[in-house]
């Protein structure tokens, strides 16, 4: 029988996995697609709460993530990160103006 591990357990093995997933997003036009997004999209939408999983099991998830649902994860984590800058600038400028 197959090894079950968490799903985050998994990435040093299906690690050309991943390049290949990344190649295939920019060879359809997003240019800035990393093996490092395609991972935490994988973490933070597919395989939320870290199942466990067989190595057959990740490797399908991860050639059946669609364009959908990575860019779907690559627009949040945008306003997500930009709405943290802006916070941060909120309060450097907030701050300096006390002084």
């Amino acid at each position: 029988m197959e090894e079950l591990k968490p799903a985050s357990q998994w990435k040093e093995t299906i690690w050309p996995v991943l390049v290949s997933k990344a190649n295939e997003f920019r060879l359809i036009g997003y240019k800035k697609a990393s093996v490092e997004d395609v991972w935490q999209c994988m973490q933070k939408k597919i395989w939320k709460n870290n199942p466990q999983k067989r190595l057959y099991e990740v490797v399908q998830d991860i050639f059946h993530l669609s364009n959908n649902q990575y860019v779907s994860f690559i627009t949040v984590e945008a306003y997500q990160n930009d709405d943290l800058m802006a916070s941060i600038e909120a309060i450097r400028h907030g701050s300096s103006e006390t002084e």
